[in-house]
Formats: structure tokens, sequence, C-alpha cells
């Protein structure tokens, strides 16, 4: 099944680097008594996500901050080590907090995984952006197969 507007996060493991290595963080710790917004995508170094989706929100941080957004987090079926590096290519530091999910839990607990074997790439996340309000989900925006229109920073910051 999939998440829906009014649908409290299950609670996940994902993993974030810090100075002294991956360490996890609990979607409780990540969403709890915060706005955040959450974005998902297939993989980090992909073509749109690295062309156009983590650098909207880079671009957009001061004006989504403003709004009262506590935190902006990317999330994928990747590793910590892969989500730090990918961030660091993408300026994020500071602005995106960039979450692996190694295993897909936090894909498959929200029912926005996909099977992207046909492209050598295996379970991944559909993409998508969400507002998440103390752990609940209030603003919900997923894409459809290929396409690139809802889940942008743009869409989301037109929503807060």
């Amino acid at each position: 099944m999939t998440v829906k507007v009014g649908d409290k996060i299950a609670e996940i493991t994902l993993k974030h680097m810090t100075a002294d290595g991956p360490k996890n963080i609990t979607t409780g710790e990540l969403f709890g008594g915060k706005k955040v917004i959450v974005f998902g995508l297939p993989g980090a170094f992909t073509p749109t996500c690295s062309a156009r989706h983590v650098p909207g929100f880079v671009d957009h941080f001061d004006a989504i901050t403003a709004k009262g957004v506590d935190t902006i987090a990317c999330v994928s079926v990747n590793d910590a080590f892969v989500m730090a590096a990918w961030g660091k290519a993408q300026n994020s530091d500071g602005k995106v907090l960039m979450l692996a999910d190694g295993n897909g839990d936090f894909a498959k607990a929200l029912g926005l995984d996909a099977d992207f074997s046909a492209f050598g790439m295996g379970l991944r996340s559909k993409r998508y952006s969400m507002l998440v309000e103390n752990g609940v989900v209030t603003q919900l925006n997923v894409e459809e197969p290929g396409a690139f229109e809802v889940s942008n920073a743009e869409t989301i910051l037109g929503q807060l």
C-alpha cells in the first residue's frame, strides 16, 4: 500500500555520513516535532537526479527554510558512502541531508519502491517529494515512471 496524506511515517532506520563515519538516524528522530521535506529518487549520480532534482532543493534552500521547514532530506537506495560523495558533488552540505536507504526499507515501508532491474539497478525508489510534519505526511507528490514534473523543489515550495 502506498503512503498517503494523513499517514504517519513508520519507524525506519536510515543512515547518514558524519565526521565519525556512517550513523543511524531513525524516522522518529528525523521527523519528530519537525517540519521536514523529504524527497526520494532512483539513485545517486543518475542523470535527472543529479542535473535537476537535488540542485533544485539546494537552489531553493533559503526560500524553503524561510517557510518554516526545519530539514530538507534526500533519500535514495544507496549506501551512506555513496550518498555522502554525491552530496559533496552536489554542493548540498548544510542544505540537504543525504540519507541512505541501503536496503530499500524506507521505500518499501512507504510503498514507493520500484523495480529497476531492467536497467541493472535492482530495487530502487520511485521519484517523489513530501512534506512531513511531526511524523505525519501533509503533502505528497509522486511522479509517474520516467517523469520529473511534481516532485521538484518548486512544486513543494508552492505547497508550503
